[in-house]
């Protein structure tokens, strides 16, 4: 049964095997949140807990929250759950950034891992999330479209990258 879990020391060798999986690929781990230094693997765990509370949290950040997929024996995948938006999350970000390690991907768990993930930002309170994607990565936009979502009009960056926006309405 698929799972999110928060991040706990306990789960250094599951937690340091999924980073290098991305590593030895040379891949931009997504999301991003979880590519830190984790040397000391308790202040690695201890950073991503406090950005979960409002009052640790950088001036232009928002608080988050970051989960693991989980089978129950491996971590597949992570999920990064912004409890707001600021202006630059409503261009680029949306409330979750999520991303399925590479030996892990093809099975579908993005869907799953997504519709999970929306499940936590309605807890939040939140009855419309904002997901996006660049217009380059088709699985993704595959995923967003899977759980709902619904296209907005696209952000493009200076370097002419192009960010498709979705909504997906969780109120129902």
């Amino acid at each position: 049964m698929l799972r999110l879990i928060k991040t706990s020391v306990e789960q250094k060798e599951q937690i340091l095997a999924f980073l290098e999986e991305w590593y030895e690929r040379d891949e931009r781990i997504v999301p991003t949140s979880v590519d830190r230094e984790t040397t000391d693997f308790e202040a690695y765990v201890n950073t991503l807990r406090q950005k979960e509370l409002r009052e640790n949290i950088e001036e232009g950040w928002v608080p988050s929250t970051t989960y693991w997929l989980t089978d129950g024996e491996e971590l597949l995948g992570a999920a990064n759950i912004r409890h707001e938006l600021n202006e630059s999350l409503l261009k680029i970000g949306g409330h979750v950034g999520y991303g399925v390690k590479p030996s892990a991907r093809g099975r579908g768990l993005a869907t799953i891992q997504l519709q999970l993930a929306l499940e936590k930002v309605k807890e939040l309170g939140i009855e419309r999330a904002l997901i996006t994607c660049n217009r380059t990565n088709v699985a993704s936009r595959q995923v967003i479209l899977n759980n709902g979502g619904v296209a907005d009009t696209p952000y493009t960056e200076e370097d002419g990258t192009i960010v498709e926006r979705f909504w997906i309405d969780l109120k129902g």
